[in-house]
């Protein structure tokens, strides 16, 4: 197979070799400068997101140094609020007096309406407010969490964009896997000039309110009304609409898993994000498996037992994997990306799979390290 051309600006380009059927023991190392398009840009339209606060809060975050890495501020009622921000473990108070009922239903009156997943946004942001209620339904606590639009995460992956194949992203909450989707939304609807739907349950993608935020491009949004129908959802974007590229977040239940192989079937590519830390994770767990193909107990006769060195009963991966690449998102710019129908059946076998790493360097270019052992717990 041909390598594949990606333009980086100014006329040139570089060539990126698909990922290969036999890997070699050794690493190569690739250092990939950002693209003059991809350079990062941040839209956190934090203005709005501080309107719905307390005076005295809104007044203390806008003067703070470090306000462009603050992830979300939490008021719970009776408690001081709190404020976490980007890299630090803990979160911080923002004052001694404890939030009262009248600025928790102040901030209810600013935001859109509460779904059936207890979130609700901000009209024309990204910005996320989540919902704690006590038993009889009031509204005892908010988790107003920022929503930024960043523009420059794409060079991470733009090679393997090029291939027109599935991608599964997972990695622990807040590392940033709703921001990739959204910029690879706008990248296949603009630059590749793909017809991109996106699934958007809880509005995180597109943002609050009719009209998606401009960070998507030109992809379609298609709002979901209960977490419960999104697999729905998904199978009616693709009988009605004929996209080439489905995007979805926080694939969740086997309905959704399901749906997401009977699109893949079809022909569509499928950009999303599941639960879990690493492949492992998805391995393990009986309602996703069948995004990475599957697995089923097999048992062999005693000469092929014999043959292989292993016990009668094994493990294997009974389908082909929904998602062509997964990539482990450990931290905002370090991943590690598996060819998931070889890294599955690796892992299976106890054998550790070849993988890429893919991350940063100082002077904020990409480095891709082919290919490297991987263990599970880190490379």
């Amino acid at each position: 197979m041909a390598g594949v051309c990606v333009p980086w600006g100014g006329g040139a380009c570089r060539l990126f070799s698909p990922i290969r059927r036999r890997f070699p023991v050794f690493s190569t190392v690739a250092s990939l400068s950002l693209p003059d398009s991809s350079a990062m840009i941040v839209d956190d339209n934090l203005a709005a997101f501080l309107e719905i606060l307390p005076k005295d809060l809104r007044h203390r975050l806008l003067n703070d140094s470090r306000r462009n890495q603050l992830v979300e501020v939490i008021m719970d009622l009776g408690r001081p609020p709190e404020a976490r921000y980007l890299g630090e473990p803990g979160g911080q108070y923002l004052r001694n007096n404890e939030v009262s009922m009248e600025e928790l239903e102040d901030a209810q009156e600013l935001v859109g309406e509460f779904g059936a997943d207890n979130r609700a946004g901000i009209e024309g942001t990204l910005h996320r407010i989540s919902a704690i209620r006590n038993r009889k339904g009031f509204i005892v606590g908010l988790t107003c969490r920022v929503g930024r639009a960043v523009s420059g995460h794409i060079d991470m992956l733009y090679d393997l964009l090029h291939y027109g194949k599935s991608i599964l992203f997972v990695g622990r909450p807040g590392v940033g896997k709703t921001t990739v989707l959204r910029e690879i939304a706008r990248v296949l609807s603009d630059e590749f000039q793909k017809r991109v739907v996106i699934i958007d349950t809880s509005n995180e993608i597109g943002g609050d309110g009719d009209i998606p935020h401009s960070a998507i491009g030109g992809s379609r949004r298609m709002q979901v009304p209960k977490p419960s129908l999104q697999h729905k959802v998904m199978i009616e974007a693709v009988e009605n609409h004929m996209p080439q590229v489905i995007i979805v977040d926080e694939i969740g239940t086997e309905a959704e898993a399901l749906a997401c192989r009977s699109i893949a079937e079809r022909g569509v590519m499928l950009i999303g994000t599941a639960h879990g830390e690493q492949l492992q994770n998805i391995i393990k767990n009986p309602t996703l498996s069948d995004l990475i193909g599957g697995i089923e107990t097999v048992t062999l006769g005693d000469e092929e037992a014999r043959a292989r060195r292993t016990q009668k009963s094994i493990l294997e991966r009974k389908a082909p994997p929904t998602f062509y690449f997964l990539i482990e998102m450990r931290e905002r710019d370090y991943w590690i990306a598996h060819q998931t129908e070889k890294s599955v059946d690796m892992l299976l076998r106890g054998r550790n799979p070849m993988v890429e790493v893919r991350r940063r360097d100082e002077e904020y270019k990409v480095v891709i390290e082919r290919w490297k052992a991987y263990d599970g717990q880190g490379i």
